[in-house]
C-alpha cells in the first residue's frame, strides 16, 4: 500500500479550522494526503521526496522545469482519508483501506516533516492491519540515501514486526 496524494500549485494557500487558521504557506504546493493501512515511514519518505522534486515549477523561459526545492517554496500538507474510499460497490463509500485517524495523522505529519528535512527515521512505530484484519506493529529504521548532487533519492532501512513484544 502506497500513500495517495493530490498535489496543487498555489501562490497562496490557507486552512482554517472553526474559525482558527491552522496552516498558511505563500507560493508552494498543497498537499493532500491520504494514509493507508500498511502504509511505512519509508513510503512516507518515497512520497515526500517525490512531491518535493516534482517539477511542476516554470523556469525563466517558461517551462514547467523547476521543483519545489528549486524554487525555495513551501508546501501545505493535510491528511485527507477520503482519498482512500473506494466506491466500486454500492452507493456509500468504504474507508476501510485508509488509515486510523491517529495513525494517519502521524504518518502524515512525518511526511510533512520529510518534505523539509532529511533525517534518518530511528525505531519509528507504526500500526496497520494485516489482510485478515489483526493488528500488527511494525517498527522502521532507516537512513536517508542522498545523491552525489546532494539530494534526498529516499531511503534505505528496515521493517521489524515488534507486534508480540508490544503485547507484552
Amino acid at each position: 500500500v502506497r500513500l495517495r496524494a493530490v498535489v496543487q500549485r498555489v501562490l497562496q494557500a490557507r486552512v482554517i479550522v472553526a474559525s482558527q487558521t491552522v496552516g498558511e504557506i505563500s507560493a508552494g504546493l498543497v498537499v493532500l494526503v491520504g494514509v493507508g493501512c500498511g502504509d511505512t515511514s519509508e513510503s512516507a519518505a518515497y512520497l515526500a521526496d517525490k512531491i518535493a522534486n516534482l517539477r511542476v515549477f516554470a523556469d525563466e523561459a517558461g517551462k514547467m522545469n523547476r521543483s519545489l526545492v528549486e524554487t525555495g517554496g513551501a508546501a501545505l500538507v493535510i491528511s485527507q482519508f477520503t482519498l482512500y474510499g473506494d466506491t466500486r460497490e454500492g452507493r456509500r463509500p468504504s474507508y476501510i483501506r485508509a488509515a486510523a485517524p491517529e495513525e494517519a495523522k502521524r504518518v502524515a505529519s512525518l511526511f510533512s516533516s520529510l518534505v523539509a528535512s532529511q533525517q534518518a527515521i530511528i525505531n519509528l512505530e507504526n500500526t496497520c492491519l494485516h489482510k485478515d484484519g489483526h493488528p500488527v506493529v511494525l517498527e522502521t529504521s532507516g537512513t536517508p540515501v542522498i545523491s552525489i548532487d546532494g539530494k534526498l533519492c529516499g531511503y534505505r532501512g528496515i521493517d521489524r514486526d515488534i507486534t508480540e513484544r508490544k503485547r507484552l
